[in-house]
């Protein structure tokens, strides 16, 4: 085995690693679009909050009973299940078979624009309460003499998600047709 048992290590690792989370976002998914169907979108957050924070830290502030929180964390659900399925394929057999990589390489294509408008949508909805709480915030004078204002941090979030978003769409675009030109050629 080249590399020995470092290397052997580190495959084992990366692949309990990317299983973990694949079922961590398998769980997220399955009790989103279970509570959506059951209980409408007003109850997703609650119904995900735990297994979310576990899955990826989350703080969606007062926005947790908006549709767009449904959106965004069946989109988010969705890509890291695929994401981490394809990586734990490859750490534990070496190989991903060719739907998996057409799917790690292609759902982007629907789940970024969603994604993206919901984290948007919800920044800005989540706006006015920031204000008015000033929550995160550090103010002068203090011990560091430093201040952040986390409004404004949010609001320049939101101006990079303008060049941001598409420049990644952009880069998905490439990397996909990477991807698949080289599964086509193996």
């Amino acid at each position: 085995m080249a590399g020995g048992l470092p290397s052997a290590l580190r495959r084992l690792y990366l692949s309990i690693y990317n299983w973990t989370v694949f079922f961590g976002w398998l769980q997220v998914l399955v009790l989103a679009v279970k509570t959506l169907h059951e209980s409408g979108h007003e109850h997703v957050y609650s119904a995900v909050e735990r297994p979310l924070q576990l899955a990826q830290t989350a703080a969606i502030l007062e926005t947790q009973k908006h549709i767009m929180v449904s959106s965004l964390v069946i989109s988010w659900s969705i890509t890291e299940i695929i994401r981490y399925s394809f990586f734990g394929m490859k750490e534990t057999l070496g190989f991903t078979p060719s739907w998996l990589l057409w799917l790690r390489y292609s759902t982007f294509l629907l789940l970024y624009p969603t994604g993206i408008a919901s984290e948007v949508g919800l920044i800005y909805i989540a706006l006015p309460y920031i204000k008015r709480s000033e929550k995160y915030c550090v103010r002068m004078p203090n011990k560091w003499n430093y201040s952040f204002d986390y409004f404004y941090a949010a609001i320049l979030a939101l101006g990079i998600y303008v060049p941001g978003g598409p420049h990644m769409y952009s880069y998905m675009l490439g990397q996909r047709k990477k991807a698949l030109a080289k599964s086509k050629r193996e």
